[in-house]
C-alpha cells in the first residue's frame, strides 16, 4: 500500500478537491504528478456493465453474465452460493479491467410496488444483511471492491431525486438500516453508496448522522461514501456529512466550490483530508489487484443457471410436476421464445449468451411433438386472436407450459408499479388456456408479486421463475422436467390484494414527503400482526419431495443475552427423491416494555438431504437476535423474560416452537424525569426501588378511601379503588401528587425532584 499520508501531503488544495469529484461518468480523478492511478467503477449488482468507453453513459456495455437478480438470488437463501457468485463477478471484473462493482442492493421491500425491487433482495432486514454480507465477501475475494447501496431509506421510484422518507428512529433501525450494518461489520465493503432521497427532511447525501455518527464512527465504516449518480446538491454541504466522493463527473464548479469554502474557512480543511485519504486508500487498494485476463464464460452460465434453478420458487403443484413424458406439449406465451430473464435500468447486462426456454423444452422433450403459440403481444393491447390460438394448442396437448413476463413497461427502474397485476390479456389468456387444459403449468418472470386470485384455483402449477438470467431458461427446463428439485423460498410475502399491503395507505406520498406509518411492520412482520391471510407467506416454497423436523433442542434453557443459545433439529428427507430444505428459525418475545412484531426471523440454513436421510441443523441466535432498538436509551436493549424459538418452513408453518428465558446484562442507565407516568416508575427498576413503597402507601390509601375507611373489600367500592390505580399508573407522577398536594409534606415538585436524585445516585 502507498503512503497515502505522504502523498496527502504534497496534494494541492485543488488536486484534493478535485479527487472528490469523479473525471467521469464511470473514473475517479487521477493525479498523475503523484502516481495516484484512476479508478474505474462499473454497475451491478448481477453483472457488470462496462461500457467500452469510461467517460461516457449510455452506450452498450461489452458482454457479462448476467446473473439472476436480487429477488430470485435471494429466494436462494444459499449464502454459499451467493458468495460463488460473488466470486464470478469479481473474476468477470477483473476480466473487464473494473475496480468497483456498484452493488449489492439491500433496500428493504416496503411495498411490491416498488419499481427497483428486483434489484433488492428481501422484505426482511436479516435475511437481505446475510446474503449482502456473503455477496461482499465473494466479490471482495477476488481484489475488486463492492459498493453496498442504496443507503438509506430508499424504496421508491416515485420521486427519488427529492422525495423525504420520514420514518421514527426505532424504525429506521430495526428494519431500514441493518442490512447495511450487518454487511459492513461482517464484510466491509469498499464503498458505500448514498441514495438520492432525503430522510426526515435531509439528502441522504448530506446527512452526518446517517454517513458519519453511524455509518463510520458507529459501525466501523473504513471505506468511502460515494454519491448515487446526481444525488449531491450541495457538494460542500455533503463533504461535511462525510459523502467522500461525488459521481458522475467532471465537475469543475463543485471542485471550485470546495476550494473556496475551505480557503473562507466554511469548510475545515481536515475534513476534506479526510475524505481524500478514504478515497487514496481505496484507489491504491483497487489497483493492487492486475486487470487483465479472461474469465470462463461456460463455467459462469452454469452458475447463473444454477442460481436460477435454487432461487426459483415452486408455488403451487397437484402432481403434475415434474413432467412425466408427456407426447404432446403446448409451450404458449411470447417470453417462450423472447425470454425475459432482467429488470429495465441502470443494471441492465449485456449477457454472454442467452438461452431460450422454447428450445430448452425441445431439447428436454424430444420424442414429445411441441406446439408454441404466442399467447399475448408486446405491447398493451388486447388480442383475442391470440388467446384463441393458445386455447386450440392447449386443447390439441396433454400439458400447457404458459410462460407469463410482466412487460417493463409495467416495472423498471425509474417508476413504481401501479398495481399487482399482470396484464388484462395475460390474465384472460390464463383464464382460458386453464380452462380448456387442466394441466396447465404457469410459469413467471417478473421481479416482485404479482396477484393471482384470478386464475390460480384453475391451473396445475404455477413456479415463480423471477428475472432469471441469461441461464434461466436451462433452470426451468430442469425444475420442469424433474432434473433439479426446486428449493427455492419467498424472500418476501405475496399479498392476495394491493389494499393488504402494509404501506398501502402512505405510498407513494404527497407534497414532497412519504411517511412510514406502518413503522415496524412491514412484509410478514404486518400480516402476523393483523392475522391477515396472505396469497403465499414469507419463506415459502414446495418441493418435489417432503421434510419432517423432529427432535427440537437448544443449547441451554436459561441464558445469558451476550452468549446467545443455539437451536437445533433434525431434519429428515421423507420423499423419494434428494432435495433441500431451508430451516428458519423465528424470535418471539413474549412481553417487553415496547411494541415488537410477533416474530422476526433470526437465523436459517439450507440442507441437502437424500431419501430417507436425516441431518442434524444447528444454528446460533446472537444478542441482536433478541435486543431492540430503544430511542430513549438510543442503543440496542435486551429484557429478562421468556422468549419462544420458532423452528419454521415458511413465517406460516411453525414446526416446532421451544421456550427459553433470557438473562440480560446490560446495565442501562435510568431515563425517568420529572414526566415520566406512575407506570414508567415502576417499569424502571431503580425508579420501583425509590417509588415502590410510596406507591403501596398510595394504593392502600386509595383502596381504603373507596371503602369507607374499611379494610379493602371485594366488591363496588374496592373495584373503583383499583380503577383509579390504574388510572392513575399513566399519568406522570408529577400530576397525580398534585391532586393530593395538601396533604403532602413537601410540594410535589420537590418530592419528585428527590426521587429523581435518588434514582441518578443509583445509576450506573
Amino acid at each position: 500500500m502507498k503512503d497515502i499520508a505522504s502523498i496527502l501531503s504534497q496534494m494541492t488544495l485543488e488536486e484534493k478537491a478535485a479527487l472528490c469529484t469523479g473525471a467521469s461518468a464511470w473514473t475517479s480523478t487521477p493525479i498523475e504528478r503523484l502516481g495516484v492511478p484512476e479508478m474505474i467503477v462499473s454497475d451491478g449488482p448481477h453483472g457488470v456493465r462496462r461500457v467500452p468507453d469510461v467517460h461516457a453513459l449510455g452506450m452498450e456495455s461489452l458482454p457479462a453474465t448476467c446473473f439472476p437478480t436480487a429477488s430470485c438470488s435471494a429466494s436462494t437463501w444459499d449464502v454459499d452460493l451467493i458468495r460463488k457468485m460473488g466470486e464470478a463477478l469479481g473474476e468477470e471484473c477483473i476480466a473487464l479491467n473494473v475496480d468497483v462493482l456498484l452493488g449489492p442492493g439491500v433496500n428493504m421491500k416496503r411495498s411490491p410496488l416498488g419499481g427497483r425491487n428486483f434489484e433488492y433482495f428481501s422484505e426482511d432486514p436479516y435475511l437481505a444483511g446475510e446474503l449482502a454480507a456473503n455477496f461482499i465477501q465473494g466479490v471482495q475475494s477476488k481484489g475488486v471492491g463492492t459498493s453496498i447501496k442504496h443507503y438509506a431509506v430508499n424504496n421508491q421510484e416515485f420521486q427519488r431525486f427529492t422525495i423525504s422518507a420520514e420514518v421514527d428512529e426505532r424504525t429506521l433501525r430495526e428494519i431500514y438500516l441493518p442490512a447495511f450494518e450487518k454487511a459492513v461489520k461482517q464484510a466491509q465493503p469498499w464503498t458505500v453508496m448514498c441514495s438520492y432521497n432525503k430522510v426526515n427532511g435531509t439528502f441522504a447525501s448530506e446527512h452526518h448522522t446517517l454517513l458519519t455518527d453511524i455509518l463510520k464512527n458507529e459501525w466501523g465504516f473504513e471505506g468511502l461514501v460515494v454519491s448515487d449518480w446526481g444525488a449531491v446538491r450541495d457538494r460542500v454541504a455533503a463533504l461535511k456529512a462525510g459523502l467522500d466522493w461525488e459521481m458522475p463527473g467532471p465537475q469543475e464548479r463543485r471542485v471550485q466550490a470546495v476550494v473556496e469554502a475551505v480557503r473562507s474557512g466554511q469548510l475545515d480543511e481536515a475534513v476534506l483530508d479526510e475524505a481524500v485519504r478514504r478515497i487514496l486508500r481505496i484507489v491504491f487498494k483497487a489497483k493492487e489487484t492486475p486487470k487483465t485476463g479472461s474469465f470462463d464464460v461456460e463455467a459462469h452460465h452454469q452458475l447463473a443457471r444454477q442460481i436460477a434453478a435454487e432461487g426459483m420458487v415452486l408455488l403451487k403443484n397437484n402432481g403434475i410436476l415434474p413432467l412425466k413424458q408427456p407426447a404432446r406439449i403446448a409451450v404458449i406465451g411470447r417470453a417462450a421464445k423472447k425470454p425475459h430473464f432482467q429488470g429495465g435500468g441502470s443494471s441492465h447486462i449485456n449477457p454472454t449468451r442467452v438461452s431460450v426456454p422454447f428450445e430448452e423444452i425441445v431439447a428436454r422433450a424430444q420424442s414429445a411433438e411441441i406446439i408454441y403459440a404466442e399467447g399475448y403481444p408486446s405491447d398493451d393491447v388486447f388480442r383475442q386472436d391470440l388467446i384463441d390460438e393458445a386455447v386450440r394448442a392447449a386443447q390439441n396437448a396433454e400439458v400447457a407450459l404458459l410462460f407469463i413476463a410482466l412487460p417493463t413497461y409495467k416495472e423498471s427502474e425509474g417508476y413504481d408499479r401501479k398495481d399487482l397485476d399482470l396484464t388484462a390479456q395475460q390474465v384472460a389468456l390464463i383464464q382460458a388456456v386453464s380452462q380448456a387444459q387442466p394441466n396447465t403449468v404457469v410459469i413467471l418472470n417478473n421481479g416482485a408479486p404479482v396477484v393471482m386470485s384470478a386464475w390460480m384455483e384453475n391451473v396445475a402449477a404455477v413456479l415463480e421463475a423471477w428475472l432469471m438470467g441469461q441461464a434461466g431458461a436451462e433452470a426451468v427446463a430442469d425444475i420442469l422436467f424433474g432434473r433439479v428439485n426446486p428449493s427455492g423460498k419467498l424472500a418476501e410475502t405475496f399479498p392476495l390484494a394491493l389494499a393488504d399491503t402494509p404501506s398501502y395507505l402512505n405510498w407513494p406520498g404527497e407534497l414532497g414527503v412519504v411517511r412510514y406509518g406502518e413503522g415496524l411492520f412491514i412484509g410478514y412482520r404486518y400480516y402476523d400482526a393483523r392475522r391477515m391471510p396472505v396469497l403465499f407467506p414469507f419463506g415459502y416454497g414446495l418441493s418435489y419431495t417432503t421434510f419432517a423436523y423432529s427432535n427440537p433442542r437448544v443449547s441451554a434453557s436459561t441464558f445469558h443475552d451476550v452468549e446467545g443459545v443455539t437451536v437445533t433439529v433434525d431434519v429428515t428427507n421423507t420423499g423419494t427423491v434428494p432435495g433441500k430444505e431451508i430451516v428458519q428459525i423465528y424470535v418471539c418475545d413474549r412481553q417487553a416494555s415496547l411494541v415488537r412484531p410477533e416474530k422476526e426471523l433470526k437465523g436459517f440454513a439450507k440442507v441437502e438431504l437424500q431419501p430417507g436421510e436425516t441431518q442434524s441443523v444447528s444454528i446460533h441466535l446472537d444478542f441482536r437476535a433478541f435486543a431492540f432498538y430503544h430511542p430513549r436509551y438510543r442503543q440496542w436493549v435486551t429484557e429478562d423474560g421468556e422468549f419462544d424459538l420458532l423452528i419454521a418452513a415458511s413465517a406460516a408453518d411453525i414446526r416446532h416452537r421451544l421456550t427459553v428465558t433470557l438473562k440480560s446484562t446490560l446495565n442501562l442507565p435510568c431515563i425517568l424525569d420529572k414526566e415520566s407516568t406512575v407506570r414508567e416508575w415502576l417499569a424502571d427498576p431503580r425508579g420501583r426501588a425509590v417509588f415502590g413503597p410510596m406507591y403501596a402507601q398510595m394504593e392502600a390509601a386509595t383502596r381504603k378511601m373507596f371503602s369507607g375507611g374499611e379494610e379493602p373489600r371485594y366488591g363496588t367500592e374496592s373495584t373503583i379503588g383499583m380503577d383509579v390505580m390504574e388510572m392513575f399508573k399513566d399519568m406522570p407522577l408529577l400530576s397525580v401528587l398534585m391532586f393530593q398536594a395538601a396533604s403532602l409534606p413537601h410540594h410535589p415538585e420537590e418530592i419528585v425532584a428527590g426521587l429523581l436524585q435518588q434514582v441518578h445516585r443509583m445509576n450506573p
